[in-house]
């Protein structure tokens, strides 16, 4: 079993250099934003700020059920579920199929970051797990009733607010923030730093994805980036599994890419990312503005790439129907706690085909199937 290896002296003196350079950039950009009228800073800081879409009904419905919410038992910890949403409204997303007036929770994930801020973990949620979704305010104003059904329906039935009790109920995890972003939101921030590098072990010819990709290290540009983390059917086995594992690869790339000083020391790059994410963002009334989302991020710069994990929640094919999902209770009731007290999540790569559950080793401590942002698929 493996843990995760922490880098050399060599690599720590690298690292503090490269994690200097990306403070500069974040004060560079910080100080293009905030320099106040002059060159039309305040201005920039007004449009970007602006351009954050406050999920006020959602906050309302939330606080109508504060009671029966789980309640944080590690302050200065943070959870924060992140929604991708599979709406065709708008026209930037229209191209992706007919807007039915109806949306489903096309990615979820919901992201830890430790009191300390020395690491991040984001847990996928399938969206296919068969789950119980609380009565939810629809957007016609009526209330759905309760019922076990798939993940991603909760979105739809409620939105945000439905969302995340459907979550909190199934983990007992309190969210302190929620981030929806959609289709085309999510391809404009990979153009705003000029592609995503992810790298594929064999060439990929699919028609359904419109992707057509070498093997090897390849740039996908926002269009080709949206294909490799969407795809299900027709990529690798079929399976969400597949499709987890890419979105989890991608995120560990991007994270790579954005911390990178070609990014956060290029204005002409870092304004663009800024505007792209902004403008694809809806949030909880606390973080839809630059300063709720500096407050939230101001931490993450010093977490190393290899302290970045990402890992799906444990589940198994669902008892009644082997093309749904359900928990694997004990693994992820194990899971649940750990993040609730902020206590450290060992993953172990999945690459080196090791199983949720391993089969040899003394350790107690228990071991999820995953990967860190710091590993590259094309060693």
């Amino acid at each position: 079993m493996t843990d995760v290896v922490g880098a050399s002296a060599t690599g720590h003196g690298l690292a503090r250099r490269c994690r200097r350079r990306w403070i500069r950039g974040v004060a560079l950009g910080a100080g293009v934003l905030l320099v106040g009228t002059v060159g039309g800073g305040w201005a920039l800081y007004a449009k970007l700020s602006h351009n954050i879409t406050a999920d006020d009904a959602a906050a309302a419905e939330l606080a109508r059920y504060e009671r029966e919410r789980p309640t944080e038992l590690v302050r200065g910890a943070q959870n924060i579920l992140l929604i991708g949403s599979d709406t065709r409204a708008g026209d930037g997303n229209r191209r992706y199929g007919k807007d039915s007036g109806t949306q489903r929770s096309d990615t979820a994930i919901l992201l830890h970051l430790a009191r300390d801020r020395r690491s991040a973990t984001a847990v996928s949620l399938p969206r296919d797990l068969m789950v119980h979704v609380p009565g939810c305010l629809r957007g016609d104003g009526r209330r759905s009733e309760p019922s076990f059904t798939l993940f991603n329906s909760a979105f739809e039935a409620g939105g945000s607010a439905c969302t995340v009790r459907t979550v909190e109920n199934l983990t007992d995890i309190r969210v302190d923030h929620y981030m929806v972003v959609d289709f085309s939101g999510f391809k404009d921030m990979v153009d705003a730093i000029d592609g995503v590098q992810v790298c594929l072990k064999k060439p990929i010819n699919d028609k359904a994805a419109k992707l057509r990709l070498p093997a090897g290290r390849v740039t996908l540009d926002g269009e080709q980036a949206l294909g490799y983390v969407r795809a299900r059917k027709s990529l690798g086995d079929g399976s969400d599994t597949g499709r987890m594992d890419r979105q989890q690869q991608f995120l560990g790339a991007l994270v790579n890419k954005v911390q990178s000083s070609d990014v956060l020391l290029n204005p002409a790059k870092l304004y663009p990312l800024l505007d792209a994410a902004t403008s694809a963002l809806t949030t909880d009334p606390e973080l839809a503005s630059l300063r709720g989302l500096y407050q939230l991020v101001r931490g993450l710069r010093d977490i190393p790439t290899d302290h970045v994990q990402f890992l799906t929640v444990p589940r198994e094919p669902y008892v009644y129907d082997s093309n749904r999902d359900q928990l694997k209770a004990a693994k992820a009731d194990a899971l649940f706690a750990l993040l609730r007290a902020d206590a450290p999540v060992k993953v172990a790569d999945y690459a080196t085909g090791e199983k949720d559950d391993p089969s040899s080793g003394n350790s107690k401590e228990p071991t999820f199937r995953g990967n860190t942002a710091a590993e590259d698929r094309c060693t």
